[in-house]
Order: structure tokens, then sequence, then C-alpha cells
């Protein structure tokens, strides 16, 4: 993948997760503050934790932090997947928000 392709990729998943975010709210009470600076995303919820986003440029990689710990995305050509098994991007995001805020959040 060239670095003009990772970013294309990558700034794809940075769109999706604020329109989804912004569809998250207006369905549902979940209340997500998400606050983008860049190539980085901050998910604040009522309960005052955080999931940060951030893209990795140098190693063509998107990285997620979240109460549960930290996670390592890469492409696969079809989706971005973790670098130690925890799955697609978008499932685990949706995983570890709901856990962090209490209620059934699906970031598709």
């Amino acid at each position: 993948m060239t670095d003009l392709e990772y970013l294309e990729a990558a700034e794809q998943v940075l769109r999706r997760v604020e329109a989804c975010c912004d569809r998250i709210n207006d369905e549902t009470d979940a209340d997500i503050d998400n606050q983008r600076v860049g190539g980085m995303i901050t998910l604040v919820f009522p309960n005052r934790s955080q999931i940060v986003i951030n893209l990795q440029k140098p190693l063509h990689e998107i990285w997620m932090a979240a109460k549960a710990g930290g996670y390592h995305y890469t492409f696969d050509g079809q989706a971005w997947q973790d670098t130690k098994g925890h799955g697609e991007f978008f499932a685990h995001l949706s995983q570890l928000a709901s856990e962090q805020s209490g209620l059934p959040l699906q970031f598709a």
C-alpha cells in the first residue's frame, strides 16, 4: 500500500466514525462528543470515559485506545484488522463503545 492509498483508506475510516457518531446521537441517548483534530478523533462519553482513534502514518496503521487497552489495525485489502486478533475495526469499536457507554452501540 502506498502512502497515498493509506491516507485515503484511513481518512475514510475517520469520516465514517464521525458519521456514525452523528447517527448514534440522533437515534439513541448515547450523547457521544466526538472531537477531531487532524488525524485523531476523541470520543467522549457522558461518564467522561474516552476512546481515542488516531492515524499512524509511518506504520500505515490506525491505533485505538480505550479503557480496555490499546489496539493497532492494518488494512488487509478489504477491512482494517487488529494486529493481535481482536477483529475488524468497526466491530471492535462497537464493542468497546458499548462497554464504555453502557448502551448497545453500532458503528457500522
